[in-house]
């Protein structure tokens, strides 16, 4: 190991923020986080306890009225003011992402970059909220429709995009004038500190944004969730935690955002350019070592054009450096955890066993770390648990199909619906299959498709409500109409 985690940690806070005070959890626990690409431990965080929940949540429910006061150019300004000192820490910010996380540093300061751009693209939106006023048809009354906040949040993140998960949702509830309690993954809790640092000498009123990292999330965020004073509740995660969350959350009516699994189906069809299916393909795979709920998951190659597909894939993954993300050279970086790679072996082992032969990688690589090298899969039965289970790795298993009405049916027999991918030359064909396939999100010859600017989530079992463009900071409102007198 060529890096010294001590010195990238420097001056990174390691306790609970509550408040606008950086404190010990209730007790005196920590919890170590771990270096994917060694297993060592390189931070021991505050663990929160369920009475620091409750004093964070107590913080943002005492921050809220004032919060919501404020004019929307001040909340705009800070939100601004929060960007610029993001980007002016992207090295920083990246590092650590990278040590705790696992991704290659150059990718996570690409996370920086688009997670920044969530601060930037709500600061100008906090000043578009609008309403109307109308006479009601019959003209006996006049009707006034308003915006107001919703009230205090609790956001639950995962470790995959720490900074972005964040950023996406603590920009537009700042915007809309809502208070937040962030509970962050385990797995990297000190990017989410990091970045509480920046929004605290960004000038952020105490109590308006609080970090409880914690080992033990259910009972610190059930109490949250079973109180009267939260009202909204944004998760992003697996979609059986969703499914628990939900039926929460539903005690007291909260709104809800679900991000949830995704199980991304990628299409290429017989008339496509097989250079840019290539480069869709290894971009919409490899973003974050395929450990994103937008990946693509099953490739489903027209059958004139799969044998190619799949070994000019393989001969680009080969062709990759594995690594820690910390070192320069490092293209693909480790699996957050043994556990998780793991469970990828496993896959992959379910489909070699049903027939798919390996092209390239499909055995993981001996530690120090949670090593899993590119692998591509041809000749996977359709069938196979590969094709239908979120892998979460970077692992590419190719079928093949003859008609489109075929691999519709095939990509929508997934009770999950985020993204989908298709690559074709034929518009009439990128129109139909976006009023068929049951997707949240579809990218039309590019492998990345997130965009502060643009709605993103899903349908079916991937989710509820949208994150990012126009939309995102609805997520944030409630709608009030007044009747007057005409």
């Amino acid at each position: 190991m060529s890096y010294d985690p001590a010195a990238i940690l420097e001056g990174v806070p390691t306790g609970l923020f509550i408040g606008g005070q950086w404190r010990a959890a209730a007790g005196g626990a920590t919890f170590a986080v771990t270096d994917p690409a060694t297993g060592m431990e390189v931070a021991a965080v505050a663990d929160a306890a369920p009475d620091d929940g409750m004093a964070a949540l107590s913080a943002a429910a005492g921050a809220q009225a004032a919060w919501a006061a404020t004019s929307p150019r001040e909340r705009a300004e800070l939100l601004r003011t929060a960007f610029e000192a993001t980007i002016a820490q992207r090295e920083r910010l990246a590092t650590i992402m990278a040590l705790e996380m696992g991704k290659p540093v150059a990718e996570a300061a690409g996370e920086v970059t688009y997670a920044a751009e969530f601060l930037r693209w709500f600061a100008e939106e906090a000043s578009r909220v609008s309403g109307r006023f109308q006479q009601a048809p019959e003209g006996t009354l006049r009707i006034l429709v308003s915006k107001r906040a919703v009230g205090p949040c609790l956001f639950i993140t995962p470790w995959n995009f720490p900074l972005a998960m964040a950023t996406r949702k603590i920009a537009p509830a700042l915007a809309a004038g809502c208070t937040v309690v962030l509970k962050p993954a385990e797995a990297t809790p000190l990017t989410s500190l990091a970045f509480a640092q920046i929004l605290a000498e960004a000038g952020l009123p105490d109590g308006v944004v609080n970090v409880i990292p914690t080992s033990d999330a259910q009972p610190v965020t059930g109490p949250i969730i079973q109180d009267r004073r939260l009202r909204k509740l944004s998760f992003t995660g697996s979609t059986a935690v969703g499914k628990a969350l939900l039926g929460e959350a539903s005690q007291n009516v909260l709104r809800t955002s679900m991000e949830l699994g995704g199980c991304a189906p990628f299409l290429v069809f017989e008339d496509a350019d097989l250079d840019v299916a290539l480069q869709a393909a290894r971009a919409a795979k490899l973003r974050n070592i395929g450990e994103a709920c937008t990946a693509a998951n099953s490739f489903y190659v027209h059958e004139s054009l799969a044998e190619e597909f799949a070994e000019r894939l393989a001969a680009e993954f080969a062709a990759l450096t594995v690594g820690p993300g910390l070192e320069p050279a490092s293209e693909i970086g480790p699996i957050i955890s043994e556990q998780q790679r793991e469970r990828i072996v496993d896959l992959v082992h379910g489909a070699t066993d049903d027939g798919a032969r390996v092209l390239t990688g499909g055995e993981p690589i001996a530690g120090p770390g949670y090593f899993y090298p590119p692998t591509v899969l041809a000749e996977v039965a359709p069938g196979s648990e590969i094709m239908r289970e979120e892998v979460f790795g970077p692992v590419a298993p190719v079928t093949t199909f003859r008609e489109e009405d075929e691999v519709i049916a095939l990509a929508n027999a997934s009770e999950m619906g985020l993204a989908g991918y298709v690559i074709t030359r034929d518009l009439e064909r990128v129109l139909r299959l976006t009023e068929r396939l049951e997707v949240g999100m579809l990218g039309v010859n590019v492998g990345v498709l997130s965009n502060a600017a643009a709605p993103f989530g899903g349908v079916k079992h991937s989710g509820l409500g949208r994150e990012g463009g126009a939309e995102g900071i609805e997520e944030f409102l409630e709608t009030v109409y007044t009747a007057l007198p005409a």
